[in-house]
């Protein structure tokens, strides 16, 4: 058999997804319930009953309510406050309910109607919730046991069906974009090398409507791709540069955006070896931001973005041999300008700047790059909340919008040149280290340097890559990050 590094596609595709009337016979159903105000109809015991239960109605908290006689099981979800009820809190509460009983195939659920006078945020909201907090990665399992959501029904008055079923239809193809990105920054790198994750391209390209072209090894030699290559010397297995070019239907508005992915399959740190940790086996998840490029890409074309992005997935692993890259070499880039090595653990900014030149080169009018970049910038901001740094602030704010209607946190950190006389090297160009401190800046003053004056904004997921435990819409794993939030940037951009 072989293996196929994207199993939550045909789940995904297969899940329908029904807008129907409030009321009627399910097997699962659940109710939204906020700490204050009336209680839903049906729920049949009052606040006080249901604080003994332990049940106050708190953000993601749930009490399901067996019921005899073959009536469906109800779950309370709780809500908190009603005037603080949001796309978020809705997207959250889905998740909870989803994740209540594991085996449950046909969900049926009024979370829709919980934002009022916005039935299409809630109902995406409720997809999104449900699909992301039921995954489960489980394709090398010999006995999987996850049961996939099979139908999703959600109850909505007649007047805001149509609504709801405009909200949940991108719901669902944004749900399936960050399912993608999960499964690819989930699969071992055994299985998942970088001519794999070209080959996946190419076969996803070819069902979202993507022009792709594939850089092999020879090809980057001849492109004098030394940054990429020279991450890539220590390794058995050749690097690839995928780039994607997405052309809208009809008559496109003006502007041509940019993506660039850091693909490191896996980071062993090359010469400078990363200490055998937990960390390191989580490894195999550097490449997330070239998963949720290619994720973002492939959904471009149904949510109908009307401008044109073209995507750039620099792919290697990283690994120590007699071949690899040594601390002190110099490497030529695609633009000419050279980097000493000072560690070879810094090595996705080597790959991005390839990419990010490729990226100019095709004319671009602004560039949204994607890495998990630097442990500094995790130590800094946790794992909840990914780093934002760029030139232009009206990229960085397309980012930030993206940001609240996905809940992919980000927050600003300073493009603060007064670090960069830290990168000056005595024999090329530029170090690709810094220093001790500072680091999730310097890694972006470094890929400044190949961004010249195109508008530009990056996003240091290091963080958010995976969560240690199921957390709301994030389940245990890779979370996908960044794959719905750039495809909302795609769908709002328009070229200054």
């Amino acid at each position: 058999m072989v293996f196929d590094p994207a199993p939550s596609l045909p789940l995904v595709r297969a899940l329908r997804v029904d807008v129907v009337p409030p009321g009627g016979a399910a097997a699962t159903v659940g109710v939204g319930v906020t700490s204050d105000g009336a209680l839903p109809d049906g729920v049949g015991l009052d606040r006080d009953a249901l604080a003994a239960w332990g049940f106050r109605a708190t953000p993601g908290s749930t009490l399901a309510l067996p019921r005899g006689g073959g009536e469906s099981s109800l779950v309370l979800v709780g809500l908190g406050p009603a005037a603080d009820v949001s796309p978020a809190v809705v997207r959250d509460a889905a998740a909870a309910f989803a994740r209540v009983d594991g085996r449950a195939a046909h969900l049926v659920t009024d979370l829709a109607s919980a934002l009022p006078g916005d039935a299409a945020a809630a109902a995406q909201a409720v997809v999104e919730g449900v699909v992301l907090g039921r995954y489960r990665y489980d394709a090398l399992r010999s006995e999987p046991d996850t049961v996939p959501v099979e139908r999703l029904d959600l109850r909505v008055p007649d007047d805001r069906a149509d609504d709801a079923r405009t909200g949940a239809a991108r719901g669902l193809v944004l749900a399936r974009a960050a399912a993608l990105s999960r499964d690819l920054a989930n699969t071992p790198a055994g299985h998942l090398t970088a001519p794999d994750v070209a080959d996946v391209a190419r076969r996803l390209a070819a069902d979202a409507g993507l022009d792709v072209v594939v850089h092999d090894k020879a090809a980057l030699v001849a492109l004098g791709c030394g940054g990429l290559l020279g991450v890539n010397s220590g390794s058995a297995v050749e690097p690839r540069m995928v780039v994607l070019h997405y052309v809208p239907d009809g008559d496109a508005a003006p502007g041509h955006l940019g993506f660039v992915g850091k693909g490191i399959t896996y980071d062993s740190g090359g010469i400078s070896l990363k200490p055998s940790n937990a960390m390191h086996a989580a490894m195999k998840m550097d490449m997330t931001g070239a998963g949720a490029v290619l994720a973002a890409m492939t959904v471009l074309r149904e949510l109908r973005v009307p401008v044109r992005v073209s995507a750039y997935l620099a792919l290697t692993d990283n690994m120590p041999s007699a071949t690899a890259t040594k601390l002190g070499d110099v490497l030529t880039t695609r633009a000419g300008r050279t980097i000493e090595v000072v560690n070879t653990d810094a090595e996705g900014r080597l790959v991005m700047s390839d990419a990010i030149t490729l990226a100019q080169e095709d004319g671009v009018d602004a560039i949204v790059d994607i890495a998990t970049l630097t442990g500094a910038c995790l130590a800094a901001l946790g794992p909840l909340t990914a780093g934002l740094i760029g030139t232009d602030d009206r990229v960085q704010r397309l980012v930030e919008d993206a940001a609240d209607a996905t809940d992919e946190r980000v927050w600003r950190l300073p493009l603060d040149r007064r670090y960069r006389p830290w990168m000056d090297s005595e024999v090329a160009d530029i170090k690709n280290l810094g220093g001790e401190f500072a680091g999730a800046i310097t890694a972006a003053l470094f890929l400044a340097e190949w961004v010249g004056d195109t508008p530009w904004a990056h996003l240091d997921i290091a963080g958010p890559m995976r969560s240690e435990k199921d957390d709301a819409w994030r389940t245990k794993g890779a979370t996908g990050f960044g794959a719905r939030l750039l495809a909302e940037v795609a769908a709002a951009y328009r070229a200054p």
